[in-house]
């Protein structure tokens, strides 16, 4: 039964085979059969015949992954691998957007974005920085402990070996979050290899990164570093542009270690530590801002005998810092309203999971986790003459313990159900807000009721293969998300609009169904689905006033400026249709394409009775994607076109955004020897990217153009 989808350029096929196997048998036919399906599509193959593999990749090397075997409950639902960012230059959160529906909640990527914008999400469940999809790496959950949001650059130290993105919610073992999806980055591990890439692109920005990896003893220990800088670009379009304006540069490192030690035949321990740094600026005074973090697992994994498992345990210390500045209207003077100056937070956790022998034909998933998120915003803020006249701080708690199992059966070869559940104890405690004048009297300090409460996840689906080509699947599903801190207890202000926290706020809700089918007749593909879900207690950022005023919550508001709180609304309901296809037009050509349609509107009453039937906030209806590649002996090309259609900046529907189409092409040159040439270029043709629009209509753009000359080196 087939369950890879090779059609997001350069695709990566997992198997189920344990690292530690020392017989091939079927799953060496059947890595046999998807290098022909990969030869298929253009792309060469050198497999070593000593090295056991569970991830074979199309970049002429075959990878190892450290966890356990995909399940079999995959048929049942859509999802895509995703080329590995591996140019200099390339980005993760770029990488992603070839998955249609994907998108972050502002257009800018990691360079010039504000990383409190940068949660992610899928099938228009948007109108929210906090992520919707849930993100993974190696078992571990990655949102940030305090605001939801993913901090992208910490990502580009990693050795990776695979990006897997599952659209569609309630996913028992993911847990909560995972309304939109789930996003899992898997490392690699068991290569001898070391690689150096150096680039030099638009606006002096330097982008390097090296990694090694090598055997130790029966192990094996991967090393890799990260750096980029840019000048950066100026973010107001030049027809609004004042004095104040200037380029907002970027600079971000990091580092990440991986060992891997088996303990016996089947077991092996994995210790995961990275660190890194990002300072962005957003291009005038006043704006910088910095995030940091490092991050520490361990994962004991037998996938070998007959029972399966996997226990992991994790600790992810974060700190960011954030300034804002009022720009005056004619853009000829800025002045500092916030400094958010410390933001540390952490996230512990643990999760288990085990594969009992129960038969071929029957997969059963068991496992527990437990995660708690904890942190604090410390900021000045009201400044009056240069300097600040109040100080607050506000945080506080979250605890989440769960337990879930999945049941998958083959009753013919042709067909697969599957049925999961998962139950969950939240908590929420230690809330706090507290506001101070400095050097003065105690304004306000609340401490808010401890809350807690059961929520409950699941996920019912059938894969049906109808003969060799051709896979139908459906299914239906539930799953919730617990509000952030950030969305708890922090009130916050971007420019003039300033939007005040809610510390009632409860778990969002998701209810859903999807139906596709698969057609792979060998030489490529097409993948279809329709989808349908209602996210209820959707939390979002509710219009409540116009500036100048004081409100409630955030003190006073200029003119120009909106007011705002997090209010939960009666339900966002999102319906669409996406799809994919691949073709091999020869034996080094091929070409993809993906459109998704997202229909995503606002049910709102009372507070927000305004909203109901607009369009949520910062989510497109228009999604598409094409890109033609070739790769030959030596010579590899590649042109891709994307699409995102209009959207609004805000709930009332009051901004508009407009739609833009973006052009990217690169083109590598080996010259043996493991070295190669790269000419890289994203947004070729300048298309305004509009990101974002303030109340006064000022518009902030995107990644405008950009070049990149590289090299890279491989040494084996």
């Amino acid at each position: 039964m087939k369950r890879h989808r090779p059609f997001l350029s350069l695709p990566l096929v997992a198997l189920a085979q344990p690292a530690f196997a020392q017989t091939c048998d079927a799953q060496c036919e059947e890595l046999d059969n998807i290098e022909q399906d990969l030869v298929h599509y253009g792309h060469r193959i050198e497999r070593p015949a000593d090295l056991p593999v569970s991830i074979i990749t199309a970049n002429d090397l075959i990878v190892v992954t450290g966890g356990l075997p995909n399940p079999k409950s995959d048929i049942t639902e859509d999802s895509a691998t995703v080329r590995l960012p591996r140019l200099p230059g390339e980005r993760l959160e770029n990488a992603l957007l070839a998955v249609n529906g994907l998108q972050q909640f502002r257009r800018s990527d990691a360079r010039s974005a504000n990383p409190t914008s940068q949660g992610v999400t899928l099938r228009g469940l948007g109108g929210n920085a906090s992520s919707r999809a849930l993100l993974f790496l190696d078992d571990v959950p990655q949102a940030d402990p305090f605001g939801g949001w993913v901090s992208w650059p910490g990502y580009d130290a990693l050795n990776l070996a695979s990006i897997r993105v599952r659209k569609g919610g309630g996913q028992p073992s993911a847990g909560p979050g995972a309304l939109a999806g789930v996003i899992e980055i898997d490392s690699a591990q068991y290569r001898e290899v070391a690689n150096l890439a150096l680039a030099y692109g638009s606006r002096d920005s330097i982008d390097g990164k090296a990694n090694y990896a090598g055997k130790l003893g029966g192990g094996s220990v991967t090393a890799a570093a990260s750096y980029a800088r840019g000048d950066g670009f100026i973010p107001i379009i030049a027809s609004q542009r004042g004095t104040v304006d200037r380029r907002a540069g970027y600079e971000q490192a990091g580092v990440s270690l991986r060992g891997v030690a088996p303990l016996n035949a089947s077991t092996e321990l994995q210790a995961n530590l990275r660190t890194f740094t990002d300072k962005r600026d957003r291009g005038v005074d006043f704006s910088d801002n910095a995030n940091s973090g490092v991050d520490a697992s361990l994962r004991l994994v037998d996938r070998s005998g007959d029972w399966q498992w996997s226990a992991t345990g994790y600790v992810q210390l974060r700190e960011f810092s954030s300034e804002f500045g009022a720009v005056a209207a004619n853009r000829n003077s800025v002045t500092q309203t916030l400094d958010q100056f410390a933001t540390p937070s952490t996230g512990l956790g643990a999760r288990f999971e085990m594969r009992p022998p129960v038969g071929e034909q029957v997969e059963l998933r068991l496992g527990g986790e437990w995660r708690r998120t904890s942190g604090e915003t410390r900021e000045f803020f009201t400044y009056v003459a240069s300097a600040p006249t109040r100080f607050r701080t506000a945080g506080g708690q979250t605890d989440s313990y769960g337990g879930f199992a999945e049941l998958s059966f083959e009753p013919t070869d042709a067909l697969t159900l599957s049925a999961g559940g998962r139950l969950d104890r939240w908590t929420i405690t230690d809330g706090f807000r507290r506001e101070v004048n400095i050097g003065g009297t105690v304004r306000s300090d609340d401490r808010f009721t401890d809350r807690s409460g059961t929520e409950w996840t699941g996920r019912v689906g059938i894969g049906w293969q109808v003969g060799d080509d051709l896979t139908i699947r459906s299914s239906a599903y539930r799953g919730w998300r617990l509000p952030t801190l950030n969305e708890l207890y922090r009130p916050f202000r971007v420019g003039a609009d300033a939007t005040a926290a809610n510390e009632a706020l409860k778990p969002e809700r998701i209810k859903g169904v999807e139906a596709g089918f698969a057609y792979e007749p060998g030489n490529g593909g097409l993948w279809v689905t329709a989808f349908y879900n209602r996210l209820d207690n959707a939390i979002a950022n509710v219009t409540l006033g116009q500036g100048p005023g004081n409100f409630p919550g955030v003190g006073f508001v200029a003119a120009g400026g909106t007011y705002r709180q997090r209010q939960i609304l009666d339900a966002i309901v999102s319906k669409g249709f996406e799809f994919d296809g691949s073709i091999a037009l020869s034996d080094y050509l091929s070409a993809r394409f993906g459109y998704a349609y997202v229909d995503s509107e606002v049910r709102g009453s009372g507070l927000a009775l305004p909203l109901n039937g607009l369009r949520t906030a910062q989510v497109p209806k228009h999604f598409a994607r094409t890109e033609i590649e070739y790769i030959g002996e030596s010579l590899a090309a590649s042109m891709s076109l994307r699409y995102l259609g209009n959207q609004f900046e805000d709930d009332a529907n009051s901004r508009h955004l407009d739609d833009a189409m973006t052009a990217d092409a690169q083109l590598t040159y080996e010259f043996g020897s493991g070295m190669r040439l790269q000419l890289r270029g994203e947004n070729l043709f300048n298309a305004r990217v509009e990101a974002a629009i303030s109340g006064s209509g000022v518009i902030e753009r995107a990644n405008p153009r950009t070049l990149w000359l590289g090299a890279s080196w491989k040494f084996d």
